[in-house]
């Protein structure tokens, strides 16, 4: 059965102990990156949206545009570990309104210009955008609420495997595995992440920031 909803509405719905195994793949789906017009990407202009369900009332555009300075660098630093913050929602405020996609991609660049090698490997506005799409689409806060769940829901033996794509999510999972461990509740089944191989990142070059982690319902 195809549910429509974000990780924590779909686990909340089940009985305990009634499933085999949960899978969450928490990267974002490459349609939605190549559609503009939900704003993911900077790199074809669209609307500043960046939500997961066109439903949610929240739009990146709001944050941006409606946030002061310090909670917009707040948002920033917190779910985009930029330590530009700051200097980036400085200039997002004086350069308002700021109404698509490549607008606020170059008021960042030109913020937040890479200072070495290291910085010009990515675009300066990356965690930026990370950040506000986590933020929009609360992801952490899901993540946190089918980590909590997902022992009362599954069966013993039941699996619970997680791919997550930045160091926000890997650590928010680490954590929660090694704790439940500690109380019985799961074995790992794997005791590093899982990440993908040279030969699967040139098939798919997205995956090459992707740690699998996995446990067993004890």
């Amino acid at each position: 059965t195809l549910q429509h909803g974000s990780f924590a509405e779909l686990v909340n719905d089940q009985r305990p102990a009634t499933i085999d195994g949960i899978l969450a793949d928490l990267g974002m789906s490459s349609l939605q990156l190549q559609d503009a017009a939900r704003g993911f990407s900077f790199q074809a202009e669209g609307a500043l949206d960046m939500r997961m369900n066109p439903q949610a009332e929240l739009t990146a555009e709001q944050v941006v545009n409606h946030f002061d300075e310090r909670e917009l660098a707040d948002v920033i630093y917190e779910f985009g570990d930029e330590r530009r913050s700051r200097r980036i929602a400085r200039a997002i405020v004086r350069s308002r309104p700021i109404r698509t996609t490549v607008q606020l991609a170059e008021v960042i660049a030109v913020a937040a210009r890479p200072m070495n090698q290291a910085e010009r490997r990515i675009h300066p506005a990356t965690k930026t955008f990370q950040a506000l799409r986590i933020f929009v689409n609360r992801e952490l806060d899901d993540l946190r609420t089918l980590l909590n769940a997902a022992p009362q829901v599954l069966k013993p033996g039941g699996r619970l495997v997680i791919i997550s794509f930045h160091s926000l999510e890997d650590r928010i999972v680490k954590d929660a595995f090694r704790e439940r461990v500690k109380q019985g509740h799961y074995r790992l089944l794997v005791k590093k992440p899982v990440t993908p191989g040279e030969e699967e990142i040139d098939r798919n070059p997205r995956s090459r920031s992707a740690k699998l982690r996995a446990a067993e319902r004890v």
